[in-house]
Parts: C-alpha cells; sequence; structure tokens
C-alpha cells in the first residue's frame, strides 16, 4: 500500500476536510462571536468569579486537550490490535461534523450550550487525528514521508482557504444579503460540518487499510468484545509507556515538541481573540488575516518539505522555532491592522513547516506496526502541552489584565524546544525503532 497515490489522495482529502473546522470555527468565527456575541463583556461567573471570554476560551482549548490526554493512547492501541484505524478515523470524523454544524444554532447567552458543544467537536477533531496521523508510515515509505506529509498540509491549508474564503464573503456581505452579521457567523460555522462530512467521503472511498488477522486471545474468548478490545488497549498501552524509555532519541524529541508546540497552539488559537480584545481589531480585519494564514501556509509547508531534504526534517524544524521566536517578540509589539496582516504571514510560513515536518520526523522514528499507538502517544504529547499554553495565556491576561505579556512569555516554549532538539541524534533514532 506504500506510495500508492489513490491511498494517498484519499489520506491527504481528509486533511481538506477537517481544516475548515479548525480554520473556520476554531480559529476565526467562534473565538470572536464567543466574546462579543455569545458571552460579551460582563464575562462568566466560573467558581465565585468573574472569568472574561478570552480566559475562558483558553481554559476551554486546555479542557478539551485534557479529554484526549485520558484515552487517545488507549483507542490507539485498539486500532492496531483490531486493525480499525479507519473505522475510529470515519466515526470521530462524522461526529465532530455533526456537533460542528450544531454551533448552527448557538445564540447570544447560550454560553453553557457553546462551550460543550465546542469541547465536543474539538475532542472528535483531535481524537481523529489520532489515527489520521497513524496511516502515514503505513502510506508513504521513508524516503517520501515528509513530502506526504506536508501535501497532506497543503491539502489542508487548501480546503481551510476556500471554506473560510466563503464564510468570510458571507460575514462581509452580510447586509448586502439582508442577514444579520451574528446569524452569517453562525451559518458560516454551521456549514463547517457539512464541508467536514462531504468532503470525508473521499477518504472513505480511497484510503486503504490492510487487513491484519490477530485473533483474541483464548482468556477474552468468552469476554464481550467491547471489553476485550478495552482490556487489551490498556495493557498495550502500559506495555508501550514502559518501551518508550528504550527509544532515548524520541523521548527527547517528544519533550521537545511538546515545550514547541505548546507555544505554536497557543499562538493560532489565541491570535483571532488578541487581535480582537488587546488591539481592537474589526471582525472583517481579522478573518483576512487569517484567511492570509492559511494561503501563506500552503507554500510554508511546501518550502519546509524542500529544505528537510537538503538538511533534514529535524534541523528545518529548529530553523522554524527561531522565527516562531521572532513571530512573539514582533506581536508584543504590534498596534495596527497592517501589523497584524504582516505577522499573519510571518505565522502561515512557519505554521505549516513545523507541523508537517514534526509528524513525518516522529513517523520515521516510531515502529510501524504500532503507529496507531504511538500517534496516540504523540496526540498526547501534543494534547498535553496544549493544556498549559492557553491555560497560562488565560491567567497571565486574567492576572494583568493585558494579553500582550501573555503572548511575549510563548517564546520560553519556542527556545526551549530549540535547545531540546539540538540534542537528538537522526541515526541513533532510526536504530532504536529496528529494536522495538
Amino acid at each position: 500500500m506504500k506510495n500508492d497515490k489513490k491511498s494517498i489522495f484519499g489520506w491527504c482529502m481528509y486533511d481538506l476536510a477537517n481544516s475548515a473546522y479548525i480554520t473556520t470555527v476554531s480559529a476565526a468565527l467562534l473565538p470572536i462571536y464567543f466574546k462579543e456575541g455569545i458571552v460579551g463583556d460582563n464575562g462568566i461567573a466560573l467558581f465565585g468569579m468573574t472569568v472574561s471570554a478570552t480566559a475562558m476560551w483558553g481554559f476551554m482549548l486546555g479542557f478539551a486537550a485534557l479529554i484526549v490526554f485520558l484515552f487517545a493512547p488507549v483507542l490507539g492501541s485498539i486500532a492496531d490490535f483490531s486493525s480499525a484505524k479507519k473505522r475510529f478515523l470515519i466515526s470521530f470524523a462524522y461526529f465532530g461534523s455533526m456537533f460542528a454544524t450544531l454551533l448552527f444554532f448557538s445564540r447570544p447567552g447560550d454560553v453553557w450550550y457553546a462551550v460543550v458543544l465546542y469541547i465536543c467537536t474539538q475532542v472528535c477533531f483531535i481524537g481523529a487525528n489520532v489515527f489520521y496521523d497513524a496511516f502515514l508510515p503505513h502510506i508513504a515509505t521513508e524516503d517520501k514521508i515528509d513530502s506526504v506529509s506536508a501535501k497532506g498540509y497543503a491539502y489542508g491549508y487548501v480546503g481551510g482557504s476556500i471554506q473560510f474564503g466563503i464564510a468570510l464573503v458571507l460575514v462581509a456581505m452580510h447586509e448586502s444579503i439582508g442577514i444579520r452579521e451574528d446569524l452569517a457567523v453562525r451559518i458560516g460555522m454551521g456549514m463547517t460540518g457539512i464541508w467536514w462530512a462531504g468532503w470525508t467521503l473521499f477518504t472513505v472511498k480511497y484510503l486503504k487499510e490492510i487487513k491484519t488477522d490477530t485473533p483474541l486471545p483464548e482468556k477474552y474468548h468468552n469476554t464481550p468484545k467491547l471489553f476485550a478490545y478495552l482490556s487489551i488497549g490498556i495493557n498495550r498501552t502500559i506495555n508501550t509507556a514502559q518501551k518508550v524509555k528504550n527509544f532515548k532519541q524520541l523521548t527527547i524529541f517528544v519533550i521537545a515538541y511538546m515545550i514547541y508546540n505548546d507555544g505554536a497552539h497557543t499562538v493560532t488559537s489565541m491570535a483571532a481573540i488578541y487581535g480582537k480584545e488587546e488591539l481592537e481589531l474589526g471582525t472583517t480585519h481579522l478573518m483576512v488575516t487569517l484567511l492570509l494564514v492559511q494561503v501563506v501556509a500552503i507554500a510554508g509547508a511546501l518550502i519546509f518539505s524542500r529544505i528537510a531534504k537538503h538538511i533534514g526534517a529535524r534541523r528545518a524544524v529548529m530553523i522554524s522555532l527561531v522565527l516562531w521566536s521572532g513571530v512573539v517578540i514582533y506581536g508584543y509589539f504590534i498596534h495596527s491592522a497592517m501589523e497584524f496582516f504582516v505577522l499573519g504571514m510571518i505565522v502561515g510560513i512557519v505554521l505549516g513547516g513545523t507541523q508537517a515536518l514534526s509528524r513525518s520526523f516522529y513517523g520515521a522514528m516510531i515502529p510501524e506496526s504500532a503507529s496507531a499507538e504511538f500517534y496516540g502517544f504523540y496526540s498526547v504529547f501534543s494534547k498535553f502541552s496544549a493544556i498549559w499554553g492557553p491555560f497560562t495565556f488565560g491567567i497571565i491576561k486574567q492576572i494583568t489584565g493585558t494579553a500582550r505579556l501573555a503572548i511575549i512569555s510563548l517564546m520560553v516554549f519556542f527556545v526551549v524546544g530549540l535547545i531540546l532538539l539540538a540534542f537528538v541524534n537522526d541515526e541513533k533514532a532510526k536504530e532504536e525503532k529496528l529494536m522495538y
């Protein structure tokens, strides 16, 4: 199945499908609508104190990540044992698309409806990506893995850009077509669920999974299948966690990844609400900038994959982390829409490269026979790190009253990640994989 054009196409098309949600809803429309339309200026009463919409958004992101942190490795283990990566991928995708569509019904004042629905959608989005990422070592050989990973992200940025562009036109021209702005926003969010579900059909048709007949151990023969798989998944997860300590290079990379990914995730997740509250930018300015990020990221993913061909994925990621440090420094000093626009261009370039190459570099270091399990851990590491950045951002904003100190504090994540990444030995990592 490796390097099969149809399977790679089907795999890439899922990125095109789900990126509409993460771009249009999670990064652009919902943060702004949550602050201005759903919550308002009075904030939310939480545990006896008033929490701002910005801080609450950070807490929501962190809580969704925590949920995935708890279940992803076990699901990955079950998927590897039962050859069910595709079934898990499709199930999470369609539940996620349903929840995304239901966001259409979130109206001003429906705070907890929006919170619960967003967390459910986010969990399904992340859960599907565990199994989506796990296909990468199965559909691409080692010499193609960087370019295939980058191609997947490029498809995603194309899909996200097109769907977000449609939503942007709808919101910007709401008066011309005779609807309120909040209704245009809700339609834009609901459309993402339909987009996500529709384009996933290509993945259903073209992405192939090689079935391996692994019989249930004899001790589970009289146990209901659901409980048998759950028990096997937990046991395999524990065994893999014990073996991971033998993967020294992988461990160093994962720690580095957790740290620098936390910074990148927080920058992209909080960008819209930062621009709205701190810079007081209009909705159209924010949405155009976020659309620019997606368009530029297409080129960024492909450019960094070419750089990786010459200097390796690890060194290419290190270059991107230097640029990320510049992003947050620049972000601290900006005040105008044009400066935010420039910031978006830089983010777009480094975002595509960092995401694509981190995924493929990890894929080159893990055993193929346990890819879903290891990518379950990858998702855990990714989402465990993503808990702290948004929480930190929200806490600093809540204490200081300004998001500028919160944004520049993220530089620590990129610098520490860069230092740790310098200690990873590519060749030793590949040798360790063969010992699994």
